[in-house]
C-alpha cells in the first residue's frame, strides 16, 4: 500500500521539515501523539534512496540504568 503526505516547514529559519502521518499509517503502526518514530535510511539494489519508519520501542529498564550510569552529571 502506498500513501501520500505533504511536507511543510517545521520551524522558520531551520532546514527541518514536518510531514503529516497519514491516518492509515497511524492505525497500522498503532501510534499516538507523543510516540517516538525510528527512521532508517537505506539504498535499494537500484541505488534508490528509501526510508523505513517504525514505531520506536520503549527503552527497557536495563537500558535506562546504563544511560543513567554513563550520562554526564549536570552541574548546578
Amino acid at each position: 500500500m502506498s500513501l501520500d503526505s505533504t511536507v511543510g516547514i517545521a520551524k522558520i529559519g531551520t532546514r527541518s521539515l514536518r510531514a503529516t502521518v497519514p491516518e492509515g499509517i497511524v492505525a497500522y503502526l498503532g501510534i499516538q501523539a507523543g510516540d517516538k518514530l525510528d527512521w532508517t535510511m537505506e539504498n535499494d539494489r537500484n541505488g534508490e534512496r528509501i526510508v523505513i519508519v517504525r514505531k520506536a520501542k520503549p527503552l527497557g529498564e536495563n537500558a535506562m540504568r546504563l544511560i543513567a550510569k554513563h550520562a554526564p552529571r549536570r552541574k548546578g
